[in-house]
């Protein structure tokens, strides 16, 4: 997954970039987990119900060196991305990564950009 600078999810008009605040252990604090080629990736289910196998998923892989990220909504096998704002049908799933982003903005993980 090759990281950019800023990037959104397809289809909105709101994108985000790595908080300059941001440290390894405010990532690892609001849940993104360090891979083995030490970049941090971020993934929920965007449903209420955890164990719901046939909701998306809200992917997010930050680089290594903090500067960089990937931001995803795909299917729930990860295998293709999604546009959540594409119909109405998932408005729900549109509200839960919109919360998710809300909150990783709010703890200074990223930051809005234009």
């Amino acid at each position: 997954m090759a990281t950019q600078k800023k990037d959104g999810l397809l289809g909105s008009n709101t994108h985000y970039s790595v908080n300059e605040e941001a440290k390894r252990y405010t990532l690892k604090d609001n849940g993104f987990m360090e891979t083995k080629n030490g970049s941090f990736q971020y993934e929920r289910t965007l449903s209420i119900h955890a164990v719901d196998k046939k909701a998306p998923k809200l992917k997010i892989v930050i680089s290594k060196d903090l500067s960089e990220l990937k931001l995803s909504a795909v299917t729930a096998n990860g295998l293709k991305k999604i546009d959540l704002y594409k119909s109405d049908q998932l408005s729900d799933e549109r509200t839960f990564a919109e919360n998710i982003l809300k909150s990783l903005v709010e703890g200074k993980v990223l930051t809005v950009v234009d």
